[in-house]
C-alpha cells in the first residue's frame, strides 16, 4: 500500500536489488542490531515485512522515532524495520530517540568498534571511563549534531592517535530535531527526502562565538580597594593622578653639589628622604644626601658616596670621576605626568598594578567584578570519595573545575552533584543567579543525558552545540534567557571536560570579566602528531629548551585520551592540531594552562 511512508516493498527487494555485497553489509548490521537489542530485552529478532521503520521523517514524534513504531514494538508485532524504506538503520527497539547500536559510538572511525569496551549500563562506558552514550549523536535541539560519547574516533584505546583510517561521513545539513541520524542512515537510496543534520562549527568557529557571547554587554564597574583588587581587570584606563616622581629627587646615597668642584660642606649636615623643601644651595657648595631625599634647588648633580672624597681636615669634597649636570638625579614627572595613561582598560590586576597604582595616588580600583560560576556535576556512576567499586567510579571534575576556573579569573561556588536528575538539574538552573554554569557530562543522547532536554524546556537558546574539535566533541555553550546565565556544558571524560573548558569557558569568561583576547603564538613541535580528517585535534605538551643552539620546542606527552589526566597533569599547554595532523618540525598554535609543572619527574615519565 501507499502512505506517508511510501509504497510498501516485498520482503527482501532492497537486497536483491543491491546484489550480494549490499546483503552481507545487511545482515551483518542486523547481526549487530541484535546483539543490542539483547542487551536492552528486545527480542533480537528483526521483521523484513516492511513495519513502519527506517529513516525518520516528519511524521516522527520530537524524539526521533514515531509513536507507532515503539507500539508495534511493545504490542508483538511487526519490527518497525521495513528492510525497504531507503534507509539501511534498523530501528533497535530501544529508546525511541537512539540510533542502531553497533559496538562503537556513531561518530567513530570504521575500525575502532571492537576495542571501546562497554558494561551495557545505560550506555555508560566501561568503568574506569567517563559516562558515555551509545545513542544518536545528531539528535540535538535544532538538529545540531552531538557526539553519541565523550572519546576520540581513534582506535579505541585512549593512549594510541588516529591512524589515518577514514573518518564517517559528516552529516549533512537540513534535519530536523530529533531526526535520529547515524551512519548507517548514509547508505540511503538516492533520493531518499531524509535529511540529514548540519557538521558542527569548526574549533575557531566555536572559539569566537563564546568570545563573542561574553563580550555582549558593557561590563558592569565596581570600585575595590586596593587590598581586593588582586585578579581584577581594570574597568578603566588608569590614569596618573600626580606627576611621578612628584618632585625632583637623589637616585643615589652622596653628596649634592652646586656649580663647580671642590665643594665645602659643613660636618654631620644632610638631607633625608621624606623631609619638606629645603634651602637654595649656593654655588660651590655639598650637602650629604640620602636616596630618595628632595633635591635642593639649584643642585648641579648628585655625587655617588663611592665616587667622591671628602676631606674632613679642611672641610672639601673632590670628585674622584668627571662630573656630568643632572647626573643620579630623578626629575618631577621623569616617569609621568598628572593624567597620563599608565595603563588601559582591560589590564589585569597583578602586584605591579597595585603598586603603580598605589604610587600613582590610588586608594582604591575601577575593576570588573569577577564573573560567578556555579559547578554542577552530573551522574549518578561518581563517588565523592574511597576506590572505584562496582561500576562506580570517582569524580574527577569536581576537585579540578573549581581551581581551573579561578586561575581563569572567576568566582567559583562549590560543586554540586545532582547525579542523574532530570528535575534537580531544572531547578538548579533556574535558581541559579550566576554569570555562568558549567555541567559536566549529560551532553550527549543517552538515557539519562538530560542537559539537551532541560535546556529545550527552559526555552534556552544554543549558541554551539557540538564542536569540531577531538576529545571533546559533544560540549555546549547556551544562553538561558535573554538576561540569565550563560551554560556550559562539558562532556564526562576528563580530558573532553579540559578541551570544553578551554574551547568555550576560557574565551566566554575573558569576555565577561573584560580582559582583551590572548594573542596566539605558535611553537615548534618535535613529534609528528597525527590528526582527525576533519576535526582539530587538542594534544597536551610541554615546553622543552633548544639544545646545543636550537629552537626551544613542545613535545606531545603520551597520555592524551579522553579519559586520562596523567598527559594533561604533566602539559604547560595544549597543541592545537589542525584536521590532518602536522609533522615533525612544524610551527602548530599553543594554548597555555595557568601554571606549568615544576617536578623533575616530568621529564621523560609521560613523554
Amino acid at each position: 500500500m501507499t502512505g506517508s511512508e511510501g509504497p510498501h516493498r516485498e520482503p527482501g527487494a532492497d537486497a536483491r536489488a543491491v546484489g550480494s555485497a549490499s546483503e552481507r553489509a545487511r545482515e551483518e548490521e542486523e547481526r549487530a542490531v541484535e546483539q543490542a537489542l539483547a542487551l536492552v530485552g528486545g527480542s533480537g529478532r528483526l521483521d523484513r515485512s516492511g513495519g513502519a521503520g527506517g529513516r525518520p521523517n516528519r511524521g516522527q514524534d520530537s524524539r526521533g522515532t514515531r509513536a507507532e513504531d515503539v507500539r508495534a514494538d511493545h504490542s508483538g508485532g511487526s519490527s518497525p524495520y521495513d528492510g525497504g524504506s531507503g534507509s539501511n538503520a534498523p530501528y533497535d527497539g530501544r529508546s525511541a530517540d537512539r540510533a542502531p547500536y553497533d559496538g562503537c559510538s556513531a561518530d567513530s572511525a570504521p575500525h575502532d568498534c571492537r576495542s571501546a569496551p562497554r558494561d551495557g549500563r545505560d550506555g555508560r562506558s566501561a568503568p574506569g571511563g567517563s559516562r558515555s552514550s551509545t545513542g544518536n549523536p545528531y539528535d540535538g535541539p535544532g538538529g545540531a549534531p552531538r557526539d553519541a560519547r565523550d572519546d576520540d574516533p581513534y582506535n579505541g584505546r585512549d593512549d594510541d592517535p588516529y591512524d589515518g583510517s577514514p573518518a564517517p561521513p559528516a552529516p549533512a545539513a537540513g534535519a530536523a530535531p530529533g531526526s535520529g541520524w547515524s551512519p548507517l542512515l548514509d547508505q540511503a537510496a538516492p533520493g531518499d527526502p531524509a535529511k540529514r543534520p548540519p557538521a558542527p562549527p569548526s574549533w575557531d568557529r566555536a572559539r569566537s562565538v563564546a568570545a563573542r557571547a561574553g563580550r555582549g554587554g558593557p561590563p558592569a564597574t565596581i570600585r575595590l580597594p586596593l587590598d581586593r583588587a588582586l585578579g581584577h581587570v581594570l574597568a578603566e584606563a588608569l590614569g596618573a593622578l600626580a606627576d611621578l616622581p612628584s618632585f625632583d629627587t637623589s637616585a643615589m646615597d652622596g653628596w649634592a653639589v652646586a656649580g663647580p668642584g671642590p665643594w665645602a660642606f659643613e660636618a654631620g649636615a644632610g638631607l633625608l628622604a621624606g623631609r619638606g623643601a629645603t634651602a637654595v644651595l649656593p654655588d660651590g657648595t655639598a650637602v650629604r644626601i640620602a636616596t630618595g631625599a628632595r633635591v635642593p634647588p639649584d643642585t648641579t648633580a648628585v655625587i655617588r658616596s663611592e665616587h667622591a672624597h671628602a676631606d674632613e681636615a679642611r672641610g672639601l669634597l673632590h670628585a674622584r670621576r668627571p662630573v656630568v649636570t643632572g647626573q643620579d638625579i630623578r626629575p618631577r614627572g621623569q616617569e609621568c605626568r598628572s593624567g597620563e595613561q599608565l595603563v588601559p582598560a582591560g589590564t589585569l590586576v597583578t602586584p605591579a598594578v597595585l603598586g603603580l597604582a598605589a604610587a600613582a595616588g590610588y586608594d582604591a580600583l575601577p575593576v570588573v567584578p569577577r564573573p560567578r560560576v556555579d559547578i554542577l556535576v552530573l551522574g549518578d556512576e561518581l563517588l565523592n570519595a574511597g576506590l572505584p567499586h562496582d561500576g562506580l567510579i570517582r569524580d574527577a571534575l569536581g576537585p579540578m573545575l573549581g581551581p581551573w576556573l579561578r586561575a581563569l579569573g572567576a568566582e567559583v561556588s562549590g560543586p554540586r552533584r545532582l547525579g542523574d536528575d532530570a528535575g534537580a538539574l531544572r531547578s538548579a538552573l533556574a535558581s541559579s543567579d550566576a554569570d555562568l554554569i558549567v555541567t559536566t557530562g549529560g551532553t550527549a543522547a543517552g538515557p539519562v543525558d538530560h542537559v539537551h532536554p532541560v535546556l529545550d524546556a527552559l526555552g534556552a537558546e544554543l549558541l554551539v552545540d557540538g564542536v569540531a574539535v577531538r576529545p571533546g566533541h559533544p560540549m555546549l555553550l547556551a544562553r538561558l534567557s535573554s538576561d540569565g546565565p550563560y551554560l556550559v556544558g562539558l562532556p564526562g571524560n576528563p580530558l573532553a571536560a579540559v578541551s570544553g573548558l578551554l574551547t568555550l569557558a576560557e574565551p566566554l569568561l575573558a569576555g565577561i570579566a573584560g580582559r582583551p583576547a590572548q594573542d596566539p603564538y605558535r611553537a615548534l613541535v618535535h613529534a609528528e602528531v597525527p590528526g582527525h580528517p576533519q576535526d582539530t585535534r587538542l594534544v597536551p605538551v610541554v615546553h622543552r629548551p633548544g639544545r646545543a643552539g636550537g629552537r626551544d620546542h613542545v613535545a606531545p606527552l603520551r597520555y592524551n585520551g579522553p579519559a586520562m589526566l596523567r598527559g594533561i597533569a604533566a602539559a604547560d599547554g595544549l597543541a592545537v592540531v589542525p584536521p590532518g595532523g602536522v609533522r615533525s618540525g612544524t610551527e602548530v598554535e599553543i594554548l597555555d594552562l595557568p601554571w606549568a609543572p615544576a617536578t623533575p619527574w616530568t621529564e621523560g615519565c609521560f613523554t
